[in-house]
C-alpha cells in the first residue's frame, strides 16, 4: 500500500487522539467521513495501525522506578539475539529493547516497582543463562518529558 499526504495525516491525527470520532477525524483531514473511515481500516489492515492504548500516569497509581540497562552479549550469533530477545520479551517489566550499535548491544527500558524488585529481575535473568555477558544500570531520576508522538507529518513530507 502506497501512502499518500492524506494518509500520513490521519496517522498523525490517530496519533494524537486514538479516540477521535470518524467524523472529526474526517473534517480535520478534509474528507467525508466515508472515505475517511474507508481509509482508516485499508491502514488498520495494512498493518500501519497497530493498536489503540491508553495513556497511563503511572505516578497516580503509585511509586515506580525507571531504569534503562545497557546489555552486551558474550557471542552474536542470530540464534543468540533471538534467545536473549525472546527472554526480555517475556518479562512485563521491560517496556521498551532496541538492538543498538555502539560499545553494547541493547538498550531496554525497565519499569519496575523499585531497586530490589529491578535487582531480581536482572539476577532472574543472568540465572537463566541468555547470553549476558555484562550489563549496566542507569536509574532515571526524572523524566522533565516524554514524547509519545513522532513527527509524521515533517518525518515524511518529502517523501510522498
Amino acid at each position: 500500500m502506497k501512502l499518500d499526504r492524506i494518509d500520513v495525516r490521519i496517522l498523525a491525527e490517530l496519533q494524537r487522539n486514538g479516540r477521535i470520532t470518524n467524523v472529526e477525524l474526517a473534517e480535520l483531514v478534509n474528507l467525508s467521513p466515508s472515505p475517511c473511515l474507508m481509509r482508516v481500516k485499508k491502514l488498520q489492515q495494512a498493518g500501519y495501525i497497530t493498536g489503540y492504548t491508553a495513556q497511563i500516569d503511572v505516578a497516580k497509581l503509585g511509586e515506580t522506578l525507571t531504569v534503562f540497562t545497557e546489555f552486551t552479549l558474550k557471542n552474536h550469533r542470530q540464534i543468540d539475539f533471538a534467545r536473549f530477545q525472546d527472554a526480555l520479551k517475556n518479562v512485563d517489566s521491560c517496556v521498551e529493547c532496541h538492538l543498538v550499535s555502539g560499545g553494547y548491544d541493547y538498550l531496554s527500558k525497565f519499569v519496575t516497582s523499585g531497586i530490589a524488585d529491578y535487582q531480581m529481575i536482572i539476577e532472574g535473568l543472568i540465572d537463566r543463562d541468555i547470553g549476558i555477558d555484562k550489563y549496566f544500570s542507569f536509574v532515571v531520576m526524572k523524566t522533565p518529558f516524554v514524547k509519545t508522538q513522532i513527527p509524521l507529518t515533517r518525518l515524511f513530507a518529502d517523501r510522498i
